[in-house]
């Protein structure tokens, strides 16, 4: 019985993840892909994302019915259960049938053809129980324990959520973790949103900036429109960071460029801006190169360490979007959650402390340094601001509530109540809690 399309690349991709680090939804859109039909892309997407989304609650359920424990078992047969297992609970309009014995195939595909026997009993077993497939909107009684084993997060994150934002909003951004994102899209040319209609995209208005729009229907990145560059998919949250950084002023520095969409937001507020756009990974140099060079001609990319950057002139904005851990964006990278752990936090503080050193260095006086992150955890946010600061007594922490204000007034941003979107002087989203990823960003000034 041959595997269908979509089976065999959730399969791959899937497999990829757990074995790689890679990012699910870069492997998605990827060449080796590119090749599936609409049809077996969305279904291939709907089974990678689910079952990372789920992963926990898919083991637990397994492990009821396997006469082994989970981690004894081979990476390929781990994956063809969740998959069947995921399919059971919660695509319910694909039979049980199909979807056990094509994981008992994939077994077999992947060379594991003793394990196909094994497969093929937990599946019988599993078929016949119902599995839990959504989060309840109120869990009950509402602790640390049921939010965390109901919506299929480490206990150590909604921990660390409910001590910074109150066990409440853990729970709201576990949810909204758990559901599949509406694409946003940044409109670069006032004929975009038409242009996008005439070729069958429904659009609304965005919740937080007068430029953004959220897609209601279609598919945008078949569009000429987005092919063009006239629209762009980009989170509201990574846009309102981007626009933290003004108008007006040159030049401007953006530490860690790649994948360049907040490059590109600064360059079309800055039209006349000298940008330098620094990446400190070759491949992602070159990616962000093509997407560029269609786009805006203003930009110089550069590869290299930010950290040891060679550069002579000072700027007067810089951006400092620093590499974190992610954990405000996993709705979109669900793997992340598994794969991290508290003592990472470490590690990336101390390049996020090294990366704002290097930015701040390269201030002119008067220049500010937008630092940001899509991360949760105080460690990666306000901990390395409160270092930097201790630091360098040249610095003021600039109120981003000011910032707020002027984008409100300026009609930038459509949100009724700036102060919403702020914890302290910083700027802070909340999954669930805003309709949005989760950022953080904060603005330090040079005397």
């Amino acid at each position: 019985m041959p595997v269908s399309p979509a089976r065999a690349a959730a399969f791959d991709i899937l497999l990829r993840v757990e074995r790689e680090s890679s990012y699910a939804s870069e492997l998605l859109h990827s060449a080796a892909f590119k090749n599936l039909s609409s049809a077996d892309h969305a279904l291939a997407t709907e089974l990678v994302m689910g079952v990372l989304r789920w992963q926990s609650v898919l083991d637990s359920t397994i492990a009821t019915a396997s006469s082994q424990p989970l981690t004894k078992l081979d990476a390929e047969v781990l994956i063809a259960l969740r998959l069947a297992a995921y399919q059971f609970g919660w695509l319910t309009r694909i039979p049980a049938r199909a979807a056990l014995n094509e994981s008992v195939e994939l077994v077999k595909r992947a060379k594991k053809r003793s394990a196909a026997p094994f497969v093929n009993a937990v599946l019988r077993k599993l078929s016949k129980t119902p599995l839990c497939s959504s989060v309840p909107s109120v869990v009950k009684p509402l602790t640390v324990e049921a939010v965390s084993e109901s919506a299929a997060h480490p206990r150590w994150l909604v921990e660390s959520w409910t001590k910074q934002y109150g066990l409440d909003a853990a729970q709201k951004i576990c949810a909204y973790d758990q559901s599949i994102p509406t694409p946003a899209l940044r409109l670069r040319t006032p004929e975009a949103e038409a242009e996008l209609a005439s070729e069958g995209i429904s659009l609304s208005a965005g919740h937080l900036l007068s430029a953004a729009r959220i897609v209601a229907s279609g598919n945008v990145t078949q569009t000429k429109a987005f092919r063009a560059g006239h629209a762009v998919i980009q989170d509201e949250a990574s846009q309102l960071v981007a626009a933290l950084v003004g108008e007006g002023h040159q030049p401007i520095l953006d530490c860690c460029a790649a994948p360049g969409g907040k490059t590109l937001a600064i360059a079309d507020r800055n039209p006349g801006a000298a940008i330098t756009a620094v990446e400190i990974h070759p491949h992602r140099a070159r990616l962000m190169q093509n997407l560029i060079s269609k786009h805006s001609k203003q930009i110089q990319i550069v590869t290299a360490d930010v950290r040891h950057l060679h550069l002579e002139k000072p700027f007067e904005r810089i951006l400092a979007d620093v590499p974190c851990s992610g954990t405000g964006t996993l709705a979109r990278n669900p793997e992340i959650k598994w794969r991290l752990n508290s003592e990472d936090l470490q590690e990336l503080q101390e390049r996020q402390i090294e990366i704002l050193r290097s930015a701040v260095s390269r201030l002119a006086p008067g220049g500010r340094v937008i630092y940001s992150t899509c991360s949760l955890e105080k460690e990666e946010n306000e901990d390395v601001l409160e270092q930097m600061l201790k630091e360098d007594g040249r610095l003021n922490l600039i109120d981003c509530r000011t910032e707020l204000d002027r984008l409100r007034s300026s009609g930038v941003l459509i949100w009724a109540e700036p102060v919403n979107l702020t914890r302290g002087p910083y700027l802070r989203t909340l999954p669930g809690v805003h309709p949005c990823d989760g950022f953080f960003a904060a603005i330090v000034e040079r005397r």
